[in-house]
C-alpha cells in the first residue's frame, strides 16, 4: 500500500510537472538574484550562504504543499482513506516520501549548485547536502501536518505559513549552525538526526488524526 501511494503520486506529478517544478524554479531564482542584490563579495557571499539555502528550502517545501491533501479532500480519496481497512498514517507517511522525493530530494542534488552560485569553498558542500538531507524530510512531515490541519478550510494557503513557521524555526537554526560551526557541527548533525526520527515516529500519527478530524466535519 505505501509503495502504491508514492506510485499514484509520481504519477500524478508526471502529468502535471509544473506543480513540483515552480518550487525549484523559485529557489534557482532567490539563489540567483541574491548576489545581484547584495553585491558580489565572495566573503559576504559565503558568511550568509548556508542561512539563504535553508530560507529558500524552506519556502520551496511551502510552495509545493498546499495541494498536498487538498485534491485527496475534493476528490474522496481521504473519506476512502478513513472509511478503508489501511491505517491513515501509513497513506499520510507514503504521500509525504513522495513530496520529498519531488522536493526535498532535487533540493539535495542541486546543493552542489547551490555552493557554488553562491562562493562556498567545496569542501563545505558535502555539509550542506548533509544538513539538506537530514532536515528536509522534517520540513516535509511538517508541512504535511499544515496541510491536514488545514485541509478543507476557506483560505487554506494563508493560514498554512501561520501554523507551521514557528514549528519549522528549530529546524532552520540547527541546519545552518551544523553548516556554520567548525567546531560543534557533529553535534547540531546528532539533533537534527534525532528530530529526524522523532518527527518520523510521530507527525504521520498527528496528520492521521488530523484528517480523520477533517473529513468527519
Amino acid at each position: 500500500m505505501f509503495l502504491a501511494v508514492i506510485s499514484r503520486e509520481l504519477r500524478i506529478a508526471a502529468r502535471n510537472p509544473g506543480e513540483w517544478l515552480q518550487p525549484l524554479f523559485f529557489l534557482l531564482v532567490v539563489i540567483t538574484l541574491f548576489p545581484l542584490g547584495v553585491g558580489p563579495s565572495p566573503l559576504l557571499l559565503a558568511t550568509l550562504a548556508p542561512a539563504l539555502i535553508w530560507i529558500t528550502a524552506l519556502l520551496a517545501v511551502l510552495l509545493s504543499v498546499d495541494r498536498l491533501f487538498r485534491d485527496d479532500f475534493e476528490d474522496g480519496t481521504l473519506e476512502q482513506w478513513v472509511l478503508g481497512s489501511g491505517p491513515v498514517w501509513l497513506n499520510s507517511l507514503a504521500k509525504v516520501a513522495a513530496h520529498w522525493l519531488l522536493t526535498g530530494l532535487p533540493i539535495v542534488c542541486l546543493s552542489p549548485l547551490l555552493c557554488v552560485m553562491l562562493n562556498l569553498d567545496y569542501q563545505w558542500i558535502p555539509t550542506v547536502a548533509l544538513s539538506l538531507l537530514l532536515g528536509t524530510p522534517i520540513l516535509s512531515l511538517l508541512a504535511a501536518l499544515g496541510g491536514a490541519l488545514t485541509v478543507g478550510l476557506r483560505q487554506s494557503s494563508a493560514l498554512l505559513p501561520i501554523i507551521i513557521m514557528p514549528l519549522m524555526v528549530p529546524v532552520l537554526i540547527l541546519a545552518t549552525q551544523a553548516i556554520g560551526s567548525s567546531l560543534n557541527g557533529g553535534t547540531f548533525f546528532l539533533w537534527l538526526a534525532a528530530l529526524l526520527s522523532f518527527s518520523l515516529t510521530f507527525l504521520p500519527l498527528a496528520i492521521a488524526i488530523s484528517l480523520k478530524a477533517a473529513v468527519s466535519r
